[in-house]
C-alpha cells in the first residue's frame, strides 16, 4: 500500500515542474505559435494554386502533416506502454494515453480532410481505399484503447490491457504507409519515388508545416502527459489520505 508521506512526495514532485520542465514547455509554446503563423501565411500567399485542382490542394498542406503527427502520436503511445508492461512505471502510463490520444485526434483531422480532398480528385467524398481504410482501422484500434481507459477509475488489469491494444495497433502503421504500393490503390503519391514530385515553393511549404506539426505534437504530448501524471498523483494521495483516516478512525489494538 502506498504511504502517505511517500503519496505526498509523490504528487509534490509531479504538480510542481522545475524550471526546466516550464521552460521547455514555454519554448514548445512559442515556437508552436510563431510555426502555425508561418505555415498559415505559407499557405495562403507563398505557395502556388496547383492548376488541376485548385485551391483545394491546399488540403495537402494540413492532411500530410496530420497523418505525420498521427503516426508520431501512435508510435509514442506503443513505445511507452512496452515500457509500461516492462517497468509498470505510471508515466510510461501517461505517455502510452497521451500518445493514443493526440493519434486519434490527427487520424480524426486525416480522415475529415482526406474526403475534402478527394471529393476534388475522384469525385467521390469516400472510397475503400487501402491506405484510407488502413487508416481508418487504426484510427478505431486507438480509439479502443481510448474507451478502455475512459470506463471509470482504470485498475492494473485496464492499464496492461490497453498497452496490449496500443502494441497490436502499431503494427497497422506500415500497411497505412506501404499500402499503396502494395495493393495499387488510388491514393496518390506525390512525395514518393514514383510520386510526380513537388513544385520546390510546395515543398518548401510542405516542410515548414511539417516541422509545425512537429512542435505541435510535441507539445500537446508534453501537456497532456504531465496532465494525467498530476491527476494520477493526485489520485494516489487521495487514496493514502483515505487510509490514513480508516487507521486513525479505527486504530489496531496491540497484542501484548
Amino acid at each position: 500500500m502506498l504511504q502517505p508521506h511517500k503519496a505526498v512526495a509523490a504528487a509534490d514532485q509531479t504538480t510542481n515542474p522545475g524550471k526546466l520542465s516550464r521552460g521547455i514547455w514555454i519554448t514548445l509554446w512559442a515556437v508552436t505559435l510563431v510555426g502555425m503563423v508561418a505555415t498559415l501565411c505559407a499557405i495562403a500567399f507563398w505557395a502556388p494554386v496547383e492548376l488541376q485542382m485548385g485551391i483545394v490542394q491546399k488540403i495537402f498542406y494540413v492532411h500530410v502533416p496530420s497523418a505525420y503527427a498521427m503516426y508520431l502520436g501512435f508510435f509514442v503511445s506503443a513505445v511507452a506502454s512496452a515500457i509500461y508492461l516492462k517497468t509498470h512505471h505510471p508515466r510510461a502510463d501517461a505517455w502510452g494515453q497521451a500518445g493514443a490520444e493526440v493519434g486519434v485526434l490527427f487520424c480524426a483531422i486525416v480522415l475529415l480532410t482526406g474526403p475534402l480532398w478527394a471529393r476534388k480528385a475522384w469525385g467521390l467524398w469516400w472510397t475503400w481505399d487501402p491506405r484510407l481504410t488502413t487508416t481508418m482501422l487504426a484510427g478505431m484500434v486507438f480509439a479502443a484503447y481510448l474507451a478502455l481507459r475512459s470506463l471509470g477509475t482504470t485498475g492494473e488489469v485496464e492499464r496492461r490491457f490497453s498497452a496490449g491494444i496500443a502494441i497490436v495497433g502499431i503494427l497497422d502503421i506500415p500497411l497505412i504507409h506501404y499500402s499503396v504500393q502494395r495493393w495499387q490503390g488510388q491514393h496518390p503519391q506525390v512525395i514518393s519515388k514514383g510520386g510526380g514530385g513537388l513544385d520546390p515553393t510546395m515543398g518548401a511549404t510542405l516542410g515548414i508545416s511539417m516541422a509545425t506539426f512537429t512542435a505541435l505534437v510535441a507539445l500537446l504530448l508534453w501537456t497532456r502527459a504531465r496532465s494525467l501524471a498530476e491527476n494520477q498523483s493526485i489520485t494516489e494521495l487521495t487514496w493514502a489520505v483515505e487510509d490514513l483516516e480508516h487507521e486513525a478512525a479505527h486504530p489496531v489494538q496491540e497484542t501484548q
